[in-house]
């Protein structure tokens, strides 16, 4: 998230469609005021994000082989392509490691990591480096 400009809930919502290495850009979808945006992807995060994609792409792995159900698709796309959630690019770069029941629909599925998960790693992360100033 680090140099993009992105808000802590856009970054946390990206799926892996959304990342392009090869033009280095990263397309924020439904962001504020629910627009699209495209946003330079820094060079220097590359090869974090390439390892944060490589642990995704285990729990993705571990979801098809226990046949769970995929993640869930923005507006009509879920009933227009219903196996699409199912495919490697809808999944989320930061998935949640646990399983939450979608209350719209009742289907257990792994969500993206929710704000407040990403903020008390954060915090904490910030209180072992021994860092004394507000981060944000």
């Amino acid at each position: 998230l680090y140099g993009t400009g992105m808000r802590i809930s856009e970054g946390l919502q990206l799926r892996v469609k959304d990342l392009d290495f090869d033009h280095g850009t990263i397309i924020v979808r439904e962001g504020k005021g629910s627009k699209d945006r495209a946003l330079m992807l820094p060079e220097s995060l590359a090869p974090s994000l390439r390892e944060q994609l490589s642990r995704a792409r285990a729990w993705w792995l571990k979801d098809q082989a226990e046949g769970r159900s995929g993640v869930a698709l923005p507006d009509a796309l879920e009933r227009k392509y219903p196996r699409a959630g199912h495919s490697w690019p809808w999944f989320w770069v930061f998935a949640q490691h646990t399983h939450s029941t979608d209350p719209r629909s009742g289907v257990v599925r792994r969500h993206h990591m929710y704000d407040q998960t990403f903020q008390r790693a954060f915090k904490r992360a910030v209180e072992q480096a021994g860092i004394t100033k507000p981060a944000t």
